[in-house]
């Protein structure tokens, strides 16, 4: 199995917090299109004939293309790969381009999973964020996604946000959760230098919380959404029953992938490739760049993308794939973590705990090989 990803790089204004790349306006939504059916032709052998399952248009601003562009991607890819057993395929959009019209006209192109970035349900949080819609729109846009038929819809949230934790933080979940929605991707803030808060650090005019409070926060994330019944699957997901985001698995798992577009990102099982970051050198034909990984890379990474999940690490696969020696060295690593309950151990997995998946990197980094 494989996936395929869409980089829409598009925006119509830049969110404070965002460090993806983008472009601001789309005055080249024509030639970037273009460049990737190009690229689909180009690159048509990279997934080695493997059944894609997975479709994601991410960006950027994906709701910035009609459905005939997001159907004529599709359908130019359902002919170079066998995408007849496609699980999932999924669209970001902003809250405020989702009008019933064009959630249908989605639904026929054959997007079936939503994913919608609400960020927030308080308008000065949205504004701060310099957000373009507001919470009445996102909440209207969860409604017309229901009545144009999509049932698999996963909205993100973005907590750690100075001046909006407390009952703010609780409201925003609160009016989440009435949403009934499937899937919830939620965020800590993370300030970037190059963004606008970022900047805005720089000069002292804007500051991170505090340690103890972004724990609090990930904690009051973390308990209410289990309780409401998500499972706390990955470090920033939670999803009800049934409905983990299938496409974000083929990163955490190793599966070959595609990316189409610039900046997006390609695995082949063996080597790494990525697009430039600039969407007129993409278009102008700049090609993919390539990074092989060594066994030792394989290895930081299987530990790192599986220490993210709930599942955590299966020995037996992780002895099949490195030896018996490192699945060795791994176990005498983490004892004093397992004595300790940061890790646990059962079944055959080693797994942190989601409780204390705000402190994951830190003790997956403490695991790398050197």
């Amino acid at each position: 199995m494989a996936g395929l990803y869409f980089h829409i790089p598009f925006c119509k204004r830049a969110c404070a917090y965002c460090d993806f790349y983008k472009e601001i306006g789309t005055r080249r939504m024509q030639p970037l299109l273009e460049a990737m059916h190009r690229e689909l032709d180009e690159r048509k052998d990279y997934l080695r004939g493997e059944e894609v399952r997975t479709r994601y248009f991410g960006g950027g601003t994906p709701s910035l293309c009609s459905p005939a562009e997001i159907r004529a991607l599709l359908l130019h890819a359902g002919r170079l790969f066998d995408c007849s057993h496609a699980e999932e395929t999924t669209l970001e959009a902003n809250p405020d381009d989702l009008n019933e019209k064009y959630l249908c006209e989605l639904r026929e192109a054959g997007i079936d999973r939503l994913s919608i970035g609400i960020q927030s349900l308080n308008d000065d949080c949205l504004k701060l964020m310099n957000r373009r819609h507001n919470a009445s729109q996102a909440v209207r846009a969860v409604a017309n996604a229901r009545k144009a038929g999509f049932d698999n819809i996963t909205v993100d949230l973005i907590f750690g946000v100075p001046g909006f934790g407390g009952n703010k933080l609780l409201a925003t979940i609160d009016g989440i959760l009435s949403l009934g929605v499937e899937h919830i991707s939620a965020y800590h803030l993370t300030i970037e230098p190059n963004t606008f808060f970022g900047r805005e650090m720089s000069r002292g005019h804007f500051a991170p919380i505090a340690e103890e409070q972004s724990e609090e926060e990930f904690l009051t994330v973390h308990r209410l959404l289990t309780r409401a019944g998500y499972e706390h699957y990955e470090i920033s997901n939670f999803a009800r029953p049934g409905f983990r985001a299938r496409h974000n698995a083929s990163y955490w798992h190793g599966v070959r992938y595609l990316g189409i577009g610039p900046a997006a990102h390609s695995f082949d099982g063996e080597e790494r490739h990525w697009n430039i970051a600039s969407t007129q050198e993409y278009i102008d034909g700049r090609p993919a760049e390539c990074e092989h990984l060594t066994e030792r890379d394989r290895y930081n990474e299987f530990l790192m993308t599986r220490l993210r999940t709930s599942e955590g690490i299966p020995l037996g696969e992780l002895t099949r794939l490195f030896g018996p020696e490192r699945t060795e060295r791994l176990l005498r690593e983490t004892r004093q973590s397992v004595h300790a309950h940061i890790i646990n151990k059962q079944d055959g997995h080693l797994a942190i705990p989601p409780e204390h998946f705000l402190i994951s990197d830190l003790i997956i980094e403490n695991l790398f090989e050197t």
